[in-house]
């Protein structure tokens, strides 16, 4: 039986206040995509099979490089952050897997697995941490100050591929099958790295990595153009994280975060280049203003989402072979995490169900014949359709909430935990 933290008669109650609303919105959406020879039943259960990973990060609150304002009942620890993710599944039902970080998140391997059997969710890819030091951890005592993975001295490389193995390890123990490399290795000054030297450091280091990969796990491995390292870094972009994926071998792929790409940065393009190379593994989910400002998904360019998932859709077959990971990968500063997380998996369904309905036909046609404005035309149409009723169609089909946000604040959780957990002050610091 799985554990609701939320009483389900406080979702069925407000479910039930906004049904009527609900079934003649999508009685009207019906009758559109007939008049289009659309089967708007079979668009629900793509959406209903589309699912998002949550990080275990995420529900915590997040900061900037000056300082990090804790919310109420921040949880206080992984089994904490296992709750707040089971209630975002709860009431949105797209996010059934937690994406752990270690060393944040260690304790028994056993006692996560059963907790997470508990509330309904599973583990997503494992993710390692050599960005930052570990004084705590007497199995990380050396700094990566100066880098990790491609650091000059190879007792601190040494260091940072035993602690990907053990998270290695520590995955197989709560059934994932995935690992996510990021590094912050690079520099702030021209010449204070060789930048053959460094990358080709990296590359043996990750073969280690690699090879202690077992027979059934992916590695992921993810580029980022700046922060912490200013001047370069040692993964900046897509082709890098190509040709890494190359040299490691048929069971190493890359991944995607939308924020950590520059400005006007054509991003589906990449990910077009990438399922042609059978190298995407997958994407962390955000937006951004400026850069990496990890903000809510769909919360500033929509219309970018929506493109990524037209290639996507696009893709079809070679796709279904490829099998990317899908996770949210956000900090959230100013709002309360949970209704962010829910709003972002809801905005990623939202994109997919809007690339579901491109006309891929008439576009084939429209690129053929060299017609911009009426291929342009075929994306916006799909774009411009309001598919908030399929949304709301494919969480009450699972026992979800029509209004996921609503539901949660009409609940009161957030007051409740806040009465349990006791408060956390602020620090300085910076996110990832």
């Amino acid at each position: 039986m799985t554990e609701k933290l939320i009483d389900q008669e406080v979702v069925e109650a407000d479910n039930a206040g906004r049904r009527a609303g609900f079934e003649a919105d999508f009685a009207a959406l019906a009758e559109s995509f007939g008049r289009r020879g659309i089967a708007i039943d079979a668009v629900v259960e793509k959406v209903r099979a589309f699912t998002v990973a949550v990080p275990s990060w995420g529900v915590g609150t997040g900061g900037t490089r000056f300082a990090r304002f804790p919310g109420p009942g921040e949880p206080r620890g992984i089994m904490e952050k296992l709750d707040d993710c089971a209630v975002i599944h709860q009431l949105g039902r797209a996010t059934p897997a937690v994406s752990l970080h270690i060393p944040w998140d260690r304790a028994d391997p056993g006692a996560l697995r059963d907790k997470a059997a508990s509330l309904g969710l599973s583990f997503d890819a494992m993710n390692s941490n050599t960005f930052q030091d570990h004084p705590d951890d007497p199995e990380q005592p050396l700094s990566y100050k100066f880098g990790s993975l491609s650091h000059a001295d190879p007792a601190v490389r040494a260091q940072a591929v035993e602690h990907n193995l053990d998270v290695v390890e520590f995955g197989k123990g709560v059934g994932s099958t995935a690992i996510t490399v990021w590094i912050g290795d690079g520099s702030n000054f021209p010449g204070q790295v060789d930048l053959s030297r460094s990358f080709e450091r990296y590359l043996e280091a990750a073969k280690t990595i690699y090879a202690g990969l077992p027979e059934d796990w992916r590695l992921f491995t993810e580029h980022k153009m700046f922060e912490p390292a200013f001047y370069s870094t040692v993964v900046q972009d897509w082709g890098t994280n190509l040709l890494i994926a190359r040299e490691l071998g048929e069971k190493a792929f890359c991944l995607v975060d939308l924020g950590h790409h520059a400005p006007n940065v054509n991003i589906e393009q990449i990910v077009s280049r990438l399922i042609f190379a059978k190298k995407l593994g997958g994407f962390h989910f955000n937006d951004a203003r400026y850069g990496d400002d990890d903000l809510d998904a769909g919360s500033i360019d929509p219309f970018r989402l929506f493109l990524v998932f037209n290639e996507l859709v696009e893709a079809g077959d070679v796709l279904e072979r490829l099998r990317p990971a899908h996770m949210i990968d956000q900090s959230h500063n100013v709002t309360d995490p949970i209704e962010s997380l829910i709003r972002s998996s809801g905005e990623i369904r939202r994109a997919y169900a809007q690339a579901l309905l491109v006309d891929r036909a008439a576009l084939r046609n429209h690129q053929d014949e060299n017609d911009a404005i009426m291929a342009s035309e075929c994306l916006k149409q799909a774009f411009r359709t309001d598919v908030t009723p399929i949304l709301a169609r494919a969480r009450l089909l699972d026992g979800g909430a029509i209004d996921p946000i609503a539901a949660y604040r009409a609940s009161g959780y957030r007051n409740k935990v806040a009465a349990e957990r006791p408060a956390t002050k602020g620090s300085g610091g910076g996110i990832v």
